[in-house]
Parts: structure tokens; sequence; C-alpha cells
């Protein structure tokens, strides 16, 4: 007789109670240090970061190191965990580099296996940004600059919280991936769309790097934990503008009557409360397949299902929320703005829906005609 074919789990897309006490716990942490008028004026200075609710996230409650095994620094926790913290800081669009240094960076480094930057990015000590264009999805060709002698020599775009980070992972002709100290390279501001992840130009003009390992499999894992988190961030910007935006129309009076009640706004809001549950299914898939370690195939195939939608519904949230608020909606000091131009910028990080859809098909087969 056959033995019983292989084992396949279900994904668990419900929240655990551990998981809610730490939304909570970040979501108050937020309310005292990103608020809305905080953030607002933080886009309008030279200092986009706040550096405070980073400290506060990465050493008082050791978030960064969420995704580090507890023997190299960190919690040890999964990407379950990381997808709940970045829902909230995608409700708050908080400015702290938690995508790139805690995620991309991080899983760069668990891929080459560097035990001490790792701890040091678990700690908050210090901040990772990994050097490939915010744009570019896993398996994309990236740029690289070259390695001669010891030293990096080469210019790259589009790379998202340059400015606050103090090591810089950089992939090179060689093949290989180098830690370079920020203070040995010239970064430069960018002007972004989203001024809350602010893009910035990284030129290395013989900088010396230290080689962690081969770039390609160390990218690639980045990318698409990158990916696959992102849409928890889309979640967090689209739940915060439905709820906001259904708050304030029945807030708003017209003819004596709250315009929540308008048959078509009903039903404006209504679809979009269903888009919102369906990317929330599909973002905690996304963070579920990451962290049971499914095979790569099934992984890439949830993280590309989450990125084909996740864009189109947080775009359409925020504009919804800005529409729907009327004139008030419009203004700079209210934070709606912020959050259309957050899901703008999230719909071309890590690959734009149109290049998962692509991905999505090459993966189960299904080629366009």
């Amino acid at each position: 007789m056959e033995g019983p074919g292989p084992v396949t789990t279900q994904p668990d897309l419900l929240y655990s109670e551990e998981e809610e006490a730490l939304r909570s716990a970040v979501r108050d942490l937020l309310a005292d240090h990103c608020d809305a008028p905080g953030v607002i004026a933080r886009t309008e200075s030279d200092a986009p970061h706040d550096l405070a609710a980073w400290k506060a996230l990465a050493d008082g409650m050791g978030l960064a190191g969420l995704l580090v095994p507890e023997a190299q620094g960190g919690q040890g926790a999964t990407h379950r965990e990381a997808a709940v913290v970045l829902e909230e800081l995608g409700r708050a669009v908080a400015p702290v580099p938690y995508l790139t240094s805690a995620v991309v960076a991080t899983e760069a480094l668990l891929a080459c296996g560097t035990e001490d930057l790792l701890a040091e990015l678990a700690s908050g000590r210090r901040i990772g940004a990994l050097a490939v264009s915010l744009h570019i999805a896993a398996g994309g060709a990236y740029k690289v600059v070259r390695h001669e002698d010891g030293s990096l020599h080469g210019e790259l775009t589009g790379i998202a919280d340059a400015v606050a980070a103090d090591v810089l992972l950089v992939p090179a002709d060689d093949g290989g991936l180098y830690a370079v100290d920020a203070a040995a390279a010239t970064v430069t501001p960018q002007v972004s769309l989203d001024l809350t992840r602010p893009l910035a130009t990284v030129t290395l003009d013989g900088a010396p790097g230290r080689l962690l390992g081969d770039a390609e499999p160390a990218v690639r894992r980045a990318l698409r934990s990158g990916a696959g988190l992102l849409a928890s961030e889309q979640l967090g910007i689209a739940d915060w503008t439905l709820t906001e935006t259904v708050r304030y129309l029945k807030e708003r009076k017209q003819f004596n009557r709250s315009v929540g009640g308008f048959q078509a706004l009903k039903h404006r809001l209504a679809q979009l409360w269903l888009e919102v549950v369906s990317l929330r299914a599909a973002a905690r898939n996304a963070a579920d397949a990451l962290a049971s370690g499914e095979s790569e195939t099934e992984t890439a195939v949830a993280v590309a299902v989450a990125q084909a939608y996740a864009a189109s519904v947080a775009v359409h949230a925020a504009e919804e929320a800005l529409q729907l608020h009327a004139g008030i909606g419009m203004t700079w000091e209210h934070p709606v703005h912020l959050y259309l131009k957050r899901a703008k910028a999230d719909s071309l990080a890590y690959g734009t829906a149109g290049a998962h859809r692509a991905a999505l098909a090459e993966l189960v087969d299904l080629q366009a005609p």
C-alpha cells in the first residue's frame, strides 16, 4: 500500500491574542509619537524621519529585531508579527525606516549570516538600507556598483530611507553584497512624492566595503519579504482611510441629515469595505507564507497575489477618502494627502501590480495568449 500523501497546512489568516496585544501596544506608542500634525510638520522640515519614534519602537519595544533569531540578538518572532507592526505603521504613515531596515536590510543580512550587523540592526543601534532602487521587484534586474581594489565606485538612485541609514548594503559587479558605512558614501536626497519615506541617491567614490556574501540570493530574499509585508502596510493605509471616511461622513450634515446616510455614498463605502477585507486576506496570507517557510514557489505565489491586489485597493481607499472629505480633504493641514502619497508610492515599491501579475502567471503556468 502507498503511504499517505504530503500533508499541507492551511494558512491561518486570523490574528492571535499575542498579535492583537502587539497591535494595541504599537498603536498606543504611535498615538504618542506620530500624531498627524507632527508627521505633516516633519514633511516640511529637513528631517523627515521621526528618530524618537524609531527609538521607541526599536529600542523600547525591541521591534527592530522581530525577524532575527534570539541567538543572534533578536526577538525570534515571525513575519506575522512584523506584518501587524507594519499595519499600524501604515495606519499612522509613520516616518520611520521599519520596512527598509527591520525587514528588507535584515532579510538580506539573514541570507548572508552576518551576525554582528544583525545584532546591531535588531537592537536599533544602527539603521540599515539595501542599496537597491525601491521600485525593483524580487528577481528583477538591479543596478550594481564597481568593485575595484577593495573599494566601491558608482551611483545608485531611488534608495529608500538612505538618508537615515548608518550602514548601506551595496551589490557590486563581482556578485558580492558589501556593507558600507553610510558616512563613507555621499547620500543626496531626491524629490519624492511620499515625503514620509524619502528616496536618495547614493554615490560611492572609493568607499571601503566589507563583503557579506552573494548579492543575488540575499537581494531576492530581501525584496520578496519587502513586497510581501508591504501589503500589510497598504492594508493599514486602506483601513485607516476607510475608517476615517466613515467617521467623517457620519458627522457631516447636509439637509439636516448625516451625509453618510445617502444611498450613493453607502454603495461606495460598501464596495470599498469589500476591497479592504479582501486585501486583509491577501496580506495575511502573504505574511503567513513568509512566516511558515513554505516552498519558495508557494511563498512567491502568495506574495505576488498580495501585491497584484494591494496597490489598487490602497490607492482607491485614499482617493475615496480625499473625495469624500470634500474641501477639507484638499487642504495640506488634513492628513489624507499623506495617505494618498504613501499609497501611490507603495504602488510602485518592490514591483508594480502589473509586474506581480506577470510573475504570478509564470509561477502558475498561465501565460497570456
